[in-house]
């Protein structure tokens, strides 16, 4: 069995956090390389993530989050909250990171610009939104896969007020909405979930080769 499959038979979405430890800087920076290397359609990233550390914003975050202990008991939360609205500018942005990253002329970007610019910046603002919103959720499974390798503990959540964590955080100010949400660290040893046996669809249910 791979490494990757061991450690995903090892996480599972933790309830009860151990609030006197906390996840070293050293492995904090590597969840967060995961997190910015992650897969993201045309390499976008229409996205921000938030590290919350402040006992004082957690405690706040907390009654967004109807008061669930992972908030605050967790090492580090993590905030994904993506782009309401993407346009030309930030495409135009991309094409002249890609420029300088790769040594390229910015006017031989052009075509992947107009294709960018013409699938997804054309689309109606809600739909925008739920593009961008779906493209946090990838950035997630990275984060989820690279802390089971080091076996930190994770909890991704959605049962939290986004409205709250936009008006306590800001994010409405600056045209982002947090979508999903993910608790790290590690597990309390009175947390009885992780005794469960993981329950996953048999692979032959689940897969089909055509």
């Amino acid at each position: 069995m791979s490494t990757l499959i061991e450690s995903l038979n090892w996480r599972y979405a933790t309830k009860k956090f151990d609030p006197s430890r906390k996840v070293t800087a050293e492995d904090l920076k590597t969840l967060k390389e995961a997190i910015r290397l992650s897969a993201s359609s045309y390499g976008l990233q229409p996205y921000e993530v938030l590290v919350i550390e402040d006992p004082e914003i957690r405690k706040q975050l907390k009654e967004a989050s109807w008061g669930q202990t992972q908030i605050t008991d967790a090492s580090h939360l993590i905030v994904f909250a993506n782009k309401t609205n993407v346009t030309a500018k930030d495409t135009e942005a991309y094409m002249n990171n890609i420029s300088k990253t790769r040594n390229i002329p910015v006017e031989n970007l052009s075509g992947f610009s107009d294709m960018i610019n013409n699938t997804v910046i054309s689309l109606p603002q809600e739909a925008k939104h739920t593009w961008t919103a779906k493209q946090t959720y990838i950035a997630l499974g990275s984060l989820l896969a690279a802390a089971a390798e080091l076996r930190i503990d994770a909890c991704p959540m959605e049962g939290f007020d986004p409205e709250g964590y936009n008006r306590i955080l800001g994010l409405d100010k600056k045209g982002l909405n947090a979508s999903v949400i993910a608790t790290i660290g590690y597990r309390a040893q009175e947390d009885d979930t992780q005794h469960y046996a993981k329950v996953r669809r048999p692979a032959e249910e689940l897969f089909t080769t055509i």
